[in-house]
């Protein structure tokens, strides 16, 4: 059976919190009067205790205190039906508003005629002020990133159409076949810039990048798409935007080179994209049903296709392998998430 504090040495206890704490806090009794309160809180509202000292709390100031919310909340507190824990509210007095989170705790004495409420405050406005700065700034840097993708892409696409109108132009075809494989790249890039925009600076799902990826090149490279087809099998993966780059121009050397060597002589075919992940681990990989890695790539030379596939597979911590098919070759990019990075490498295909 509990004892009754007495309640002169409840109130020494409770005032000996109050002094005793380093942030703003105040000791009410039954009826939401003030009993004390510590040096913070008269410092940090301006106030003085014999002004304060008695006084309900709603009368503090210039009333700024008596909300209808705050007063139902500390009524219900000292009830026993409610605890304010983290209610943040906002005091509006002669100068700006100030954010306050509260706390309030009902002391128990074993007299219900002898309650108190002990109240903590805290000053929370520079903090908020600086969040909505923080959110402002990151929502303006936003708007900036996506207006500079469309303006990039834009630009792109009219280097590239330079490119190919100087392709037309120019009498040598090894220069022309040069400026082709430029338009080429730099339409490709182009698209990414457009996907990455579309994607809201999010993560951006792969089957539609690699898709409307797929659907610039054979824009640009497939004169009879009745001949020739493109085709994207990819899962519902999405990867982070960086990721996405280095993959889109790993697909686009690779379809580019496929055009470029596997249907010789208008011979027909097919290119297929296809990209499944499970979990961490993953596999990119292009294939097409033409001539062969023994006529496509025979007497081809490492050029500038196979260093940035090359390059990007490294980056992406993965392997890549040429595959022979009867017909046609595969390209595989595979991304093992527990392959040992000190490994053998394997042999790195001889894309131009």
């Amino acid at each position: 059976m509990s004892q009754a504090v007495h309640p002169d040495v409840a109130d020494s206890l409770a005032l000996a919190i109050i002094a005793s704490s380093a942030a703003p806090a105040l000791l009410l009794d039954g009826a939401l009067n003030i009993i004390a309160g510590s040096t913070s809180f008269y410092r940090a509202f301006l106030l003085q205790p014999q002004n304060v000292a008695g006084r309900p709390i709603f009368a503090v100031g210039k009333g700024e205190w008596d909300m209808p919310q705050l007063r139902s909340l500390l009524t219900a507190t000292l009830d026993g039906h409610a605890r304010i824990d983290s209610y943040e509210m906002e005091l509006k007095g002669d100068a700006a508003p100030r954010r306050l989170v509260l706390n309030a705790q009902k002391l128990h004495y074993g007299d219900a005629d002898q309650a108190r409420l002990l109240l903590t405050i805290s000053d929370v406005t520079e903090a908020r002020i600086s969040e909505k700065l923080k959110d402002d700034l990151l929502r303006e840097k936003a708007i900036l990133l996506r207006e500079l993708q469309h303006r990039v892409a834009n630009s792109l696409q009219i280097i590239a159409s330079v490119l190919l109108q100087s392709a037309r132009n120019v009498q040598s075809d090894e220069a022309r076949n040069h400026l082709h494989d430029a338009h080429n790249r730099v339409m490709s890039i182009a698209t990414l810039q457009q996907q990455l925009a579309a994607s809201r600076l999010g993560d951006v799902e792969l089957k539609g990048y690699f898709t409307q990826l797929c659907q610039s090149l054979g824009a640009s490279m497939i004169h009879n798409h009745d001949q020739i087809s493109l085709v994207v099998d990819a899962d519902g993966s999405s990867v982070s935007a960086d990721i996405s780059v280095s993959l889109g121009l790993i697909v686009t050397e690779l379809v580019i080179n496929a055009l470029k060597h596997a249907f010789p002589g208008e011979r027909p075919g097919k290119i297929l994209v296809d990209y499944h992940a499970d979990k961490a681990d993953w596999v990119l990989s292009v294939s097409d049903d033409g001539v062969g890695t023994s006529q496509s790539f025979a007497d081809a030379k490492p050029g500038l296709g196979s260093s940035i596939v090359e390059a990007l597979a490294n980056q992406l911590d993965a392997s890549v392998t040429i595959e022979e098919g009867s017909p046609g070759i595969t390209v595989v990019i595979n991304h093992t998430h527990s392959r040992d990075p000190k490994a053998e490498p394997v042999e790195r295909p001889n894309v131009v």
